[in-house]
C-alpha cells in the first residue's frame, strides 16, 4: 500500500513541479502581475524566463548531464561471459503502440536495439526485460507487452527471454526481475539503461541484492561543452528536465532506503 502511495505522489509531484511547466507558470504570473501593476511580478518573471535562457545561451544541460552519464562507463574489456542481460524499460511509447498496433519507440531506443546486439553476442545469456507502466493510469498494454512484440518480430524468442511486466519504476525492476529470475552468486548479468540513468538503476540492483555490471546506453551529450549547442533548444530543454528529475530521483531513493549511496560509484 505504502508503495502505491508513493508511486501515485510521485507522479502528480513531477507533473505539477516538473521545471520546464513550472518555469513557464511562473513566466506568466509575473508577466501577469507586472501588467496588473504589481511589482513583485518581476521576481517570478526573472525566474521563469531566466530558466529559459540559461538552457538557449549556455551549456547547462550538458552541464547537468555530464556526471550522470560519465559516472559509470562499460567495461575496457567486455565480458567473455555474461549469464543474462537485464533490459530496462521506458524506451517504448505503449500509447502509440496501442494506437498503431506496431512496436513504437522513443528517444531511448537504443536499449532495446542493444537488447538484441546483445543477445547474438552472448547467445547462451538469458534476456530479461523488465516494465509494467509508469502510468498512474493503467494501460491496456504494459511495457512487456510492446517488447515482446518488438522482440519477436527481430527474431529475439524462445525460453531464454524472460518478460517482467509488473514493474512501475526503477526500484521495482530490480525487486522484482530478481524475484523472477533468481541470479545465482558468482554470475555475470549486464544492466542495460540510458547512460543518465545508470547511477539510480545500479544503486537500486545493489541495494536489491544484485551486483551487475554496467552498460550505458543512449548518450545524450559529446565530449565538450560546445557539443551542447548542435542540440535545438526544445531537446535542451528535456535534457535539462530529464537530468534534475533523475537528481531528485537519486536523493529520493536515498531517503527512502532504496539506494545505499546518494549517488552509486564503480
Amino acid at each position: 500500500m505504502l508503495n502505491d502511495i508513493l508511486f501515485v505522489a510521485s507522479k502528480l509531484l513531477w507533473q505539477l513541479l516538473r521545471p520546464n511547466t513550472l518555469a513557464l507558470a511562473l513566466a506568466v504570473l509575473g508577466a501577469f502581475a507586472l501588467w496588473r501593476g504589481r511589482r513583485w511580478g518581476r521576481w517570478p518573471a526573472l525566474l521563469g524566463l531566466g530558466w529559459f535562457v540559461a538552457i538557449a545561451a549556455t551549456p547547462l544541460a550538458t552541464w547537468m548531464t555530464w556526471p550522470l552519464e560519465n559516472r559509470f562507463s562499460r567495461p575496457e574489456v567486455a565480458p567473455a561471459q555474461v549469464d543474462g542481460i537485464i533490459i530496462l524499460g521506458g524506451a517504448v511509447d505503449q500509447d502509440l503502440t496501442t494506437a498503431r498496433g506496431i512496436p513504437a519507440l522513443n528517444g531511448a531506443a537504443e536499449r532495446m536495439t542493444e537488447a538484441v546486439a546483445l543477445s547474438r553476442r552472448y547467445p547462451a545469456a538469458r534476456i530479461v526485460f523488465t516494465g509494467g507502466t509508469a502510468n498512474a493510469l493503467r494501460h491496456r498494454m504494459t511495457e512487456a507487452d510492446v517488447a515482446r512484440l518488438l522482440f519477436e518480430q527481430l527474431g529475439l524468442t524462445g525460453d531464454r527471454v524472460i518478460y517482467e511486466d509488473a514493474a512501475r519504476n526503477t526500484a521495482e525492476n530490480a525487486t522484482l526481475s530478481r524475484a523472477l529470475v533468481g541470479p545465482m552468486p558468482g554470475q555475470t548479468w549486464l544492466l542495460v539503461t540510458s547512460a543518465s540513468h545508470m547511477p539510480r538503476s545500479v544503486g537500486v540492483f545493489r541495494a536489491a541484492g544484485w551486483p551487475v555490471v554496467p552498460w550505458p546506453v543512449n548518450y545524450s551529450t559529446g565530449l565538450t561543452s560546445l557539443s551542447g549547442y548542435d542540440e535545438p533548444f526544445p531537446e535542451r530543454l528535456g535534457m535539462a528536465e530529464w537530468a534534475l528529475r533523475e537528481y531528485l530521483g537519486l536523493v529520493a531513493y536515498r531517503v527512502l532506503g532504496r539506494t545505499n549511496a546518494l549517488f552509486p560509484a564503480p
